[in-house]
């Protein structure tokens, strides 16, 4: 008996239980592409950042940013694109990115963690109609049956249960395994902000790039502005 055949004998619980599934698959590989391209050394990241920072190039590590896709990258690059605005408006600027990218990060996973509760609870309902209609066998022939006549509805209940519990299973663990590196990017930022802000406020930054001009982009224009002491 080949998958297919299997499918046919769950009953129509195993074509819900098929959406989990696809679903579930859709969403793992796109998330496995997401945090891939997200992936960085944040140490030597930030290695190469504070070096071109504490020349007071300020241009320069925007640019830096810009050639990564990390969501740390993207954080610094708010924060430093805000710089001359002062200390206050760089930190807002990086609590605003980081919530942004934390969202883009987690994005599906409440979908995901669904679909891993949900996939056994449609393969427990499908055990429970299949026995139903095992009983219902049983009071149409008085009592009078043999294994073959109870066959379909038995069929019915283990087969549902055990590709709802598969489905659940490989759901729920990917879901644990992208959390885990949803924490440790978040862990990354964090880190890597604080870094940031910490060079920020002791003013190593500040006297040397006073009159650094810094390009920013708004509305298809570049405007260029220097930092008010």
């Amino acid at each position: 008996m080949n998958l297919l055949d299997l499918f046919l004998k769950g009953g129509i619980f195993m074509y819900p239980i098929l959406f989990c599934s696809l679903l579930a698959v859709v969403i793992i590989v796109e998330r496995f592409l997401v945090l891939r391209k997200s992936a960085i050394d944040a140490g030597q990241f930030m290695l190469k950042l504070r070096s071109v920072l504490q020349r007071g190039n300020i241009m320069e590590a925007v640019n830096f940013c810009s050639r990564s896709a990390a969501p740390l990258a993207h954080i610094l690059k708010k924060g430093l694109t805000k710089f001359p605005e002062g200390h206050d408006r760089v930190r807002e600027a990086i609590e605003n990115a980081g919530k942004e990218e934390t969202f883009k990060l987690e994005h599906r996973l409440g979908i995901l963690a669904s679909v891993a509760g949900i996939a056994p609870l449609l393969g427990f309902l499908g055990t429970v109609t299949g026995m139903i209609g095992a009983f219902r066998v049983i009071e149409q022939l008085s009592g009078a049956v043999n294994p073959s006549d109870l066959a379909g509805g038995i069929w019915e209940a283990l087969i549902t249960t055990a590709f709802g519990l598969m489905v659940g299973i490989v759901a729920y663990g990917f879901y644990n395994y992208f959390v885990n590196r949803v924490g440790r990017f978040v862990f990354e930022m964090e880190s890597g902000s604080e870094e940031f802000l910490d060079l920020l406020v002791s003013g190593k930054l500040e006297g040397e790039a006073e009159n650094e001009p810094v390009r920013r982009k708004s509305g298809g224009t570049e405007e260029y502005f220097q930092r008010k002491g």
